[in-house]
């Protein structure tokens, strides 16, 4: 078994977060294995013990996080810094990753999000939201810059989709950088000594035409598995 879990503040954005069925079965047909699609919220260190999941893989999301309350997030970060189980985080929860990692969750009253950069005057805003904001959104070229087996059969730079307005701002003690594009520095990184991946991209997100992102998921799943 894994599980997915939607990041999503309430019950309510989590309902509205959309139809999870496809990703579902995504992901079981490149892993091989049943997908248990949670809200963060049900996740807790006894369930995942109870569980014995192969890998979990936490989901991007669009909410900023100061529509989280900060609190929300203690039982997922004691799984993801205790666990003994592989984990890939995308987009949102690569930043919550961050969070986790470079401080004490505990410590501060809220997160706040972590914008690149505004708009220049000659760019185009390329989504609805965070107007006036830089976005990387749509398919782009990621450079690799640290050799790793999540990168195996991956041409360099490989191609991705991004959807994102926010970014890690610093590599957190024991992580390493994988990967990086010219306006986002921390694409991807991972633990030294765990099996914790997190990427800035949504690899789930390929298409016929970009197919980079399966690899990517094949290999997490293949270290995951059986390295």
């Amino acid at each position: 078994m894994i599980i997915y879990v939607v990041v999503a503040p309430s019950d309510e954005a989590y309902d509205k977060s959309g139809d999870h069925f496809d990703l579902k079965r995504r992901l079981e047909n490149l892993s091989g294995e049943p997908c248990l699609v949670l809200h963060n919220l049900q996740v807790t260190r006894a369930l995942v013990d109870e569980l014995q999941p192969k890998a979990i893989i936490l989901g991007g999301f669009g909410d900023s996080f100061e529509e989280f309350d900060v609190k929300s997030f203690y039982p997922l970060e004691e799984v993801v810094k205790t666990a003994d189980v592989p984990i890939m985080a995308i987009c949102g929860s690569h930043q919550l990753l961050g969070y986790m990692y470079n401080i004490d969750l505990h410590s501060v009253p809220e997160l706040r999000d972590e914008p690149m950069r505004k708009l220049r005057p000659s760019e185009p805003d390329l989504a609805d939201y965070h107007p006036g904001y830089f976005k990387e959104y749509g398919f782009y070229p990621v450079n690799i810059v640290k050799d790793d087996p999540i990168f195996r059969g991956l041409p360099n730079p490989f191609v991705v989709r991004e959807a994102h307005y926010c970014e890690v701002r610093a590599i957190p003690p024991n992580f390493e950088l994988l990967a990086s594009t010219d306006e986002c520095h921390i694409q991807s990184m991972k633990h030294k000594n765990k099996k914790v991946y997190s990427t800035q991209f949504h690899p789930e997100a390929y298409t016929e035409t970009y197919q980079h992102g399966k690899k990517f998921l094949e290999n997490f799943f293949r270290i995951s598995f059986r390295e």
